[in-house]
């Protein structure tokens, strides 16, 4: 895929980390970009992500050969409507949004099916901003594409094709099989999300009492309610109808778990978190998107002096190099504990039998 001048219109988490992605394997190509803000621009200069140094118009991406749309999904459509007039014979169009309904009638709405194809790269994290972006946020993430009815076989095999350089895994598929599936695995566990952070905030008592206690589990299921309010305004906005069945559905499903529990129903209360167990453990987790593999372990803290520096020279004396170690403050166990980060599977799992090896206790989650 030829692609001498790429445009990108606005420079957040998603579209600074795939900027940053293809200056990085393609240095050669000129990336011109615009933002809401001059500062972004500024450091994206700075940085020598892009070439301009200014907040660009419409016009300025008439030479552009690919055109990437990474604003919340209202807008892309808004700033798509402006560049209908630049687009330049040849230019490809996508966008990074994770609802592809609305676009989609909109491009058909606007003659441009011949030069759009959607994409949504699932990846992410409840950061936000062009200072959160990385080169590699991509990484071996599922990046969906949704082409038009008038997309060729040759512009997406390409467009494919590029996409795959950048390291991460293309999939096909029909935008509204697409915005189901992104319902499904992503919109509604961000409701369920902000929708216990609210609960908790509300019933929580003057000495913030839960607000203190709270420990791992609820801030894993709870991370990505600190995602961009803006985005997941639009996002419900845009994937409305889906979001609103798969409500119901989960409603329902509560409600049930509900039944059991009002009943003393215990053998339906353990096939009911029985089943999950075993459909959780059989997905195949990625260490790309909102809440990323953590490899990490917990070890009972000796009260004495340099009882932390021992359990680090002990693991560095072994050639295990720890990414993140400290006190864990929020006590879901009986004494305080070290809590420990490896950078890898491999790297806990020896991490784990040599402190047990030292007769140090851990804990796995």
């Amino acid at each position: 895929m030829e692609c001498n001048q790429i445009g990108f219109i606005g420079l957040g988490l998603i579209g600074g980390s795939l900027a940053k992605a293809i200056n990085r394997v393609y240095p050669q190509a000129d990336i011109i970009a615009t933002s809401g803000h001059q500062e972004t621009v500024d450091d994206a200069a700075k940085e020598g992500v892009i070439s301009n140094h200014r907040l660009l118009e419409m016009k300025d991406f008439s030479d552009c050969d690919l055109i990437v749309l990474c604003c919340p999904v209202q807008k892309n459509i808004e700033y798509l409507k402006m560049l209908k007039p630049f687009i330049k014979p040849g230019c490809l169009i996508t966008d990074v949004g994770s609802v592809k309904g609305d676009i989609h009638r909109s491009v058909r709405s606007l003659g441009l099916e011949h030069c759009f194809i959607g994409g949504h790269p699932m990846a992410g994290s409840e950061r936000t901003g062009f200072a959160a972006s990385t080169p590699y946020l991509l990484e071996n993430a599922y990046y969906i594409l949704t082409p038009t009815e008038q997309t060729t076989v040759h512009d997406l095999e390409d467009f494919r094709l590029f996409i795959a350089s950048l390291g991460a895994i293309p999939l096909v598929m029909d935008c509204g099989k697409h915005d189901h599936a992104t319902a499904s695995i992503s919109h509604l566990p961000h409701i369920i999300a902000a929708s216990l952070v609210n609960l908790i905030a509300e019933t929580d008592d003057s000495q913030e009492t839960m607000k203190t206690i709270a420990a791992g589990g609820f801030k894993d299921i709870t991370r990505i309610a600190s995602s961009s309010p803006e985005m997941w305004q639009h996002i419900c906005a845009s994937n409305r109808e889906q979001i609103l069945h798969l409500m119901d559905d989960f409603a329902a499903e509560l409600s049930r778990m509900r039944g059991f529990i009002a009943s003393e129903s215990s053998d339906e209360i353990r096939n009911f978190f029985l089943c999950a167990k075993n459909y959780r453990d059989s997905i195949n987790i990625s260490t790309a998107g909102p809440i990323r593999q953590v490899y990490e372990c917990f070890c009972d803290l000796i009260d004495e002096a340099g009882g932390i520096a021992t359990i680090a020279t002990i693991l560095a004396s072994n050639n295990l190099s720890i990414k993140n170690i400290g006190i864990l403050h929020n006590r879901e166990f009986e004494n305080g504990v070290l809590h420990i980060e490896m950078y890898d599977a491999p790297s806990l799992e020896q991490a784990v039998a040599l402190l047990r090896k030292y007769h140090y206790t851990v804990y796995e989650r």
